[in-house]
């Protein structure tokens, strides 16, 4: 039912190309992208790469993540995918007012998580200190494991 998963953050540079990354190991006959609500694009037209700290991060765990070029959130997008996983509350609330139609297939990546199965946010680590990274990445982790035993 959920073979194509689309998960979202702000820039498409650390959080979502971890958790897709992630999700793709744990799901691989699914189609796993990202894309950012507010991702940035060099001067050539080319999306940025994953945050080296991410990368990082994700390598102390035990990850080498392949090539990544951030994309921007597009209607096109959201069309084609299934399931939309997002990291805040916030994402969820802009691409419902953004794109009505892909409300009902747009969820938290912590959604099975504490508290009460309410979700979980997953905060933006972005030029943040080294732990805060890595408690980032063991919230993606966990959310992504969890995802995995559901689909």
């Amino acid at each position: 039912m959920f073979n194509r998963i689309l998960v979202v953050c702000l820039g498409n540079i650390c959080r979502s190309p971890t958790a897709k990354f992630l999700l793709q190991h744990a799901l691989p006959a699914k189609q796993i992208d990202s894309a950012g609500i507010t991702a940035m694009l060099h001067s050539e037209g080319k999306g940025w790469d994953m945050d080296a700290k991410a990368r990082q991060i994700a390598k102390q765990n035990g990850h080498e993540f392949g090539s990544h070029e951030a994309q921007q959130l597009t209607r096109e997008l959201v069309n084609q995918h299934d399931l939309i996983l997002v990291m805040e509350q916030e994402h969820r609330q802009y691409i419902g007012k953004r794109y009505p139609e892909a409300m009902a297939k747009t969820m938290l990546l912590g959604h099975w998580l504490a508290p009460a199965k309410q979700g979980k946010e997953i905060p933006d680590p972005y030029r943040r200190s080294d732990e805060v990274y890595q408690h980032v990445f063991e919230l993606i982790e966990k959310s992504c494991n969890e995802w995995k035993s559901k689909l």
